[in-house]
């Protein structure tokens, strides 16, 4: 006796329940692409933000203020140390457009001083600095966070600085004021400004 053959059922889910599952799927698929979507635009704008924070630290002008200790960067005078007499953010109309500061420094400090040496050579060897003043761009200098307790808006006068022979008198008044400092530093009452002074007349070692 022979037996009809009968249709093998198909493997899988029913017909009815195949739509489902495929529609299951695609919103499965399509949370997944708008979750890497929105975590690929947080990632941009992230990059962007740190970019843009980083590009404005680079641009902006270091903080500058009268009195503030500053590393000169380019020129003749890099790496002396010098003080901010005065600061024109905005420039001005004649050659400077730019943001540049007036500065007062040491060219040449005071020679190397020991306790064996006699009150008469130690201040021979301390009345040895050359000083120098320069406009200079406020890019061009490194702010330190030292202030010293030297009011050289007085002593540095800005119609003197046009002429080469009151340039030198200005400089000859700074070298006096610089070595009265600097004999005595510890006449300065405020820890701050005393620190400050002593920073300032040490010789940067690079």
């Amino acid at each position: 006796r022979t037996w009809p053959l009968t249709p093998m059922r198909p493997m899988g889910p029913a017909p009815a329940t195949r739509g489902i599952v495929h529609v299951s799927a695609l919103g499965v698929c399509s949370a997944l692409l708008q979750r890497v979507i929105l975590l690929i635009f947080l990632l941009r704008v992230v990059a962007h933000w740190s970019l843009t924070s980083l590009m404005s630290i680079l641009l902006s002008s270091p903080s500058t203020e009268s009195g503030k200790v500053v590393i000169v960067l380019a020129g003749r005078h890099a790496g002396k140390k010098a003080v901010v007499v005065k600061t024109f953010d905005d420039g001005n109309d004649d050659d400077k457009r730019f943001s540049h500061c007036l500065i007062a420094g040491i060219a040449r400090g005071p020679r190397k001083v020991t306790r064996g040496m006699s009150k008469t050579t130690v201040e021979k060897r301390s009345r040895t600095m050359k000083p120098f003043v320069k406009y200079v761009n406020v890019r061009h200098v490194f702010p330190t966070r030292y202030v010293v307790d030297m009011d050289l808006k007085k002593a540095v006068d800005e119609a003197d600085l046009a002429s080469a022979e009151r340039k030198v008198d200005v400089k000859k008044g700074l070298k006096k004021i610089f070595e009265d400092k600097y004999l005595n530093q510890k006449d300065v009452t405020s820890e701050k400004k005393a620190t400050g002074s002593n920073y300032f007349f040490q010789k940067l070692r690079f």
